[in-house]
């Protein structure tokens, strides 16, 4: 041995002894103040003595490469923070304190590499603590038995070899010594250092307790045996070609390992197999706490048992996730999974692919070491649970959204599911938000494709019944009406109402040109909605996100189709003239051909319904065309007019059973449906009837001219059957002038506020329309405008059956007229036949005789008794006016007196025409209240 190995033996001896003999300090309040030696120091013995010196010649001689990058600021916080942590903060306030003095030390006897000394420092405290804890589960017996009790191992063979290899250690620490400072000084410096260490208490506790096997000191298991390149208990680094080092460390951490139940390295394995569904060694699924547990008997800590309990719900949702995967796919083609179902499916899987990548690198990770700087020297896996939660943060957001989308989506299909997910899309976090939006590209693109083949194609691919428009197999007339509808249910979120409405309206349109109407038109109309947007008809023109382009195509589309809708209805099938013809013939709007149709088929309807032949009442209507205007109407409208018989009863007359109606035609009977047309006869019933009022008090008019009962006969009548004629006739002309007033008065109203009014608004309406639906709105409201103004509608029942009784009482007055004015004919030719037979027998007489018969002598026995009969029948006939007049009046105050509660407020403009000049309020001042 040489001088300068001798001089570094003796200076490790030094500060061995120096260590040994110093005890604590006597308080913490001098602890900022400068250290001292205890004056009275205790005498270590001869064997803890030599144990400590192979120590610190062991610890010193190492030349082991640490596995952390040199970070000096680094350290000193970790020292730091762990005395902190152990509630030793004025221990942390003393050692900020050394080391600032320690750090300002620069120059001539300074210590260059200071986080050296702090990191030698560090892990000796730390070996430290480790040995207490495991001194308990460690035999005393053994290598290791002395090492743990005084912090050497007991060195093998006779005590040459144990001088040999003392020496052969010395001789390398004063290379190690010189490596830290610049000369023998330093070494001086660096005895000081450790010295103050260990007086201040941070570290006097661990040189004494500090176990040997720790990162700067390896050795081998056994019993008494040296291995070769072994000398005396310290391992030759520079003569290990068999890389005994290594072996003895991997065995150390073997040892570690045996103390604790389960290794760190164990539970990252099971954790990363629980994260895809299966069972690890030791972590396993629990159906009872439904979820990924380690068992209650293994000896695991609380901490690390709650952080594989965190990190294992990551597998639990996955569990979830994919069960739902696999369940939808194995029951697909079902009705309840359908095309969106499938997407959604396919997107979980995507993104479970994702996952499955980051389990890969994990693994790999899991099970590669962490290299360290020596090519030799190994150290234990780079992943652990810790890290395992970092890594984790991500994916379990994802894993929950997609786990509550499974939840929510069980039950769902199609926009139903869409919109559902939707809903969770609105998040304001950036990853969520976006995780969600892709996620729903990939959903909504089947419900995107049906809603551009409705809207560009007017095809409905819909098999599973998940989209929002919902179709039903009908005739070709209800197909616009019945034919599709909205299903509120498949909705999604995202469309509003108004916008699917528009959708549905847009697809109708089209289905329609093509069905019903036959056209191809639509298609160009299509491609040019596309065209103006700036998208194409093509598969995936559309997406998720895309609202506003949507929306954009679907109106411009929408206005294209409509429009073209409307121009073929109104040029090719020639709507308005339709509605014309209707208006002109069923609802009696040309008045010739309406009274020559009456006048000719008159004496057929008045006899019993069941002995009509309707072709010759054909024939007749085709008569009625030809004699009227109506023959210069085209040959289609014409054509379209027949006559049809109502359903009669037993007792019904032709009047009740007649009527006419309009066949529309393909497409037009979309819009004159058999409801619609229905209503329209209804109408014409109506009006026939009134019309039929009205001829018969025309007929009643004729017959009561004044030239019908010629003055010569009316002077010859005696003078009771003359006051008697006068007073009958003056009841029938007062009786016919009120019904009169009523019937033209309601026909007036019923022809120019009713029809007239409701065909402009009609006109109107018809020239704003924007599409089919706006078209029939406009009619189904000219309709109904119709039914409710002329007393026809479902309010104004109690007031239509009034008005039809008043029409059978003008009826029967029309019979009673007839049969007064027959009677009075029939008595003026009877009087006249008697008085020539009464002239004929005076001139037989006077021829006979030549006295002149006295005035009145022609009349006989004869006229008496037809005098006597004509007064009872004048009276008879003025008592049935009395009846009926009373009748009358009574009815009619009722009708009118339920005027002014009508809802329409026309209906009260009909009571104002008919009581124009107050002639019934004046008449009738009890009822007048009510009325007015």
């Amino acid at each position: 041995m040489d001088d300068g190995d001798r001089r570094a033996l003796d200076l490790v001896k030094e500060l061995v002894h120096r260590l040994l003999s110093t005890s604590p300090p006597s308080s913490t309040a001098n602890s900022h103040q400068s250290i001292t030696l205890n004056p009275n120091p205790i005498i270590p013995s001869d064997q803890q003595y030599h144990q400590a010196l192979r120590y610190a010649i062991r610890i010193l001689s190492s030349r082991m490469t640490p596995s952390i990058a040199a970070d000096e600021s680094a350290m000193v916080e970790s020292i730091k923070r762990r005395l902190a942590t152990q509630g030793k903060s004025s221990d942390a306030l003393t050692f900020a304190d050394v080391y600032t003095k320690f750090s300002l030390k620069t120059g001539q006897g300074s210590v260059r590499n200071k986080w050296a000394v702090l990191y030698l420092l560090k892990t000796v405290s730390e070996d430290r603590k480790i040995q207490k804890h495991q001194s308990t589960s460690v035999a005393p017996n053994g290598f290791l038995s002395s090492a743990l009790s005084g912090g050497l191992p007991e060195l093998v063979g006779s005590e040459s070899n144990r001088n040999f290899g003392l020496r052969n250690d010395c001789s390398k620490v004063l290379n190690n010594v010189q490596g830290y400072t610049d000369n023998s000084k330093d070494s001086r410096g660096l005895v000081g250092k450790l010295e103050k260490g260990y007086s201040d208490g941070s570290l006097s506790d661990d040189f004494q307790s500090l176990n040997c096997v720790g990162d700067n000191s390896r050795v081998l298991r056994g019993k008494g045996e040296v291995g070769k390149g072994w000398s005396g208990g310290v391992l030759m680094v520079s003569k290990d070609p068999e890389n005994l080092r290594d072996m003895a460390y991997k065995e150390f951490v073997n040892l570690s390992k045996e103390e604790n139940e389960v290794s760190e390295d164990v539970l990252v394995r099971d954790v990363l197999y629980a994260c895809q569904g299966i069972d690890g060694k030791y972590v396993k699924y629990d159906k009872n706490e439904d979820g990924y547990v380690l068992p209650d008997w293994m000896k695991v800590p609380r901490a690390t048992r709650s952080v594989v309990r965190k990190l294992c719900e990551l597998g639990w949702l996955f569990r979830k996730v994919k069960g739902y995967i696999s369940d939808s796919m194995n029951q697909f083609p079902a009705q309840h999974v359908g095309t969106v179902g499938q997407a959604f499916c396919a997107a979980l899987q995507d993104e479970l692919s994702e996952y499955y990548k980051l389990l890969a690198v994990l693994e790999g990770q899991a099970m590669n070491p962490i290299p360290l700087g020596s090519e030799s020297a190994c150290s234990g896996s780079y992943m652990s649970l810790r890290r395992l939660s970092v890594w984790f943060a991500e994916p379990i957001v994802k894993m929950r959204l997609m786990a509550v989308l499974v939840d929510n989506c069980k039950s769902l299909k199609g926009g139903a599911m869409a919109g559902a997910i939707h809903m969770h899309a609105q998040h304001g976090d950036p990853l969520v938000n976006d995780f969600m939006k892709r996620l729903l590209r990939r959903v909504c693109s089947p419900l995107f494709e049906m809603v551009r083949r409705w809207v560009l194609e007017g095809e409905l691919e819909d098999i599973f019944a998940e989209f929002f428009i919902v179709s039903q197999p009908v005739k070709d007339e209800s197909l616009w009406r019945e034919g599709y509808r909205l299903h509120a249910a498949m909705l999604p979120a995202f469309i509003s109402q108004s916008l699917a409405k528009q959708i549905l309206r847009t697809g109708k349109s089209i289905n329609f040109l093509r069905v019903c109407c036959d056209d191809r038109g639509w298609a160009d109309a299509a491609t040019e909605a596309a065209t103006a947007v700036g998208t194409t008809t093509t598969r995936g023109s559309l997406g998720y996100g895309e609202t506003d382009a949507l929306e954009s195509l679907v109106t411009e589309a929408a206005k294209r189709i409509h429009k073209h809708l409307l121009e073929l209805m109104h040029k090719r099938y020639k709507f308005k003239e339709h509605c014309l013809a209707i208006k002109r013939y069923l609802l009696l709007g040309q008045g010739d051909f309406v009274q020559y149709l009456m006048d000719i088929v008159g004496p057929e309807l008045s006899e019993p319904a069941n002995t009509i032949s309707s072709f010759k009442l054909a024939t007749l209507l085709e008569s009625a065309i030809t004699s009227s205007n109506a023959q210069y109407d085209g040959c289609d409208i014409r054509a379209r007019l027949r006559v049809k018989m109502m359903p009669h009863k037993t007792g019904d007359r032709g009047w009740d059973v007649f009527s006419l109606e309009y066949d529309a035609g393909v497409p037009l009977n979309t819009i004159f449906t058999e409801s619609v047309m229905t209503r329209y006869i209804r109408v014409f019933n109506f009006l026939w009837k009134l019309r039929r009022v009205e001829h018969a008090l025309t007929g009643t008019w004729k017959t009561m001219k004044p030239n019908c009962i010629t003055s010569h006969f009316f002077s010859k009548l005696p003078q009771a059957v003359k006051l008697q004629l006068i007073l009958t006739s003056r009841k029938c002309q007062v009786l016919w002038d009120e019904m009169n007033h009523f019937v033209s008065n309601l026909q007036y109203y019923i022809m120019f506020e009713v029809l007239e009014v409701s065909w402009s608004n009609l006109v109107k309406e018809m020239e704003l329309s924007k599409d089919l639906d706006d078209l029939l709105a406009a009619h189904e409201k000219y309709l109904f405008s119709i039914l409710e103004k002329s007393l026809l509608g479902e309010r104004s029942q109690e007031l239509n059956k009034t008005l039809f009784v008043l029409f059978d009482l003008i009826l029967r007055f029309r019979s009673l007229a007839d049969r007064l004015y027959e009677g009075i004919n029939e008595l003026q030719s009877r009087t006249s036949e008697t008085s020539t037979n009464s002239r004929d027998k005076v001139k037989s007489r006077g021829k006979s005789n030549d006295k002149t018969s006295e005035p009145g002598s022609w009349l006989g026995e004869g006229r008496k008794a037809l005098t006597q009969r004509a007064g009872e029948f004048l009276k008879n006939m003025g008592n049935d006016m009395d009846v009926i007049g009373k009748d009358y009046t009574t009815i009619f105050e009722g009708f009118i007196s339920q005027l002014p509660v009508q809802q329409h407020i026309d209906l009260k403009f009909l009571m104002f025409r008919l009581n124009f000049t107050e002639f019934y309020s004046q008449i009738q001042p009890i009822t007048r209240g009510k009325l007015f």
